[in-house]
């Protein structure tokens, strides 16, 4: 094709974003499942199956979650400073 120009940065830079997007679904994913057993557990008198799943889902949050975000946010801060800098 003419006129189509591999920028590998860029290439890199969505790669990085397909997975923090991923990251972050698996990340909520168990936040929300987390969530659901703690209701569950709350209207149920604590059974232990729900106690373990929503301390596992909150831990599971907590050690997945930081890291897309964090590269989310360097994402859409790279791409908004990619114009200025022409």
């Amino acid at each position: 094709m003419v006129g189509v120009v591999d920028d590998p940065i860029a290439e890199r830079r969505a790669r990085i974003a397909k997975l923090a997007r991923a990251g972050k679904r698996v990340g909520y994913l168990a936040l929300a499942i987390a969530i659901v057993a703690f209701f569950i557990g709350f209207a149920t008198n604590w059974p232990t199956w729900a106690v373990t799943v929503s301390v596992v889902g909150l831990i599971t949050a907590c050690v997945v979650l930081p890291l897309p975000i964090v590269l989310g946010y360097g994402v859409r801060a790279a791409e908004r400073e990619d114009p200025e800098r022409g």
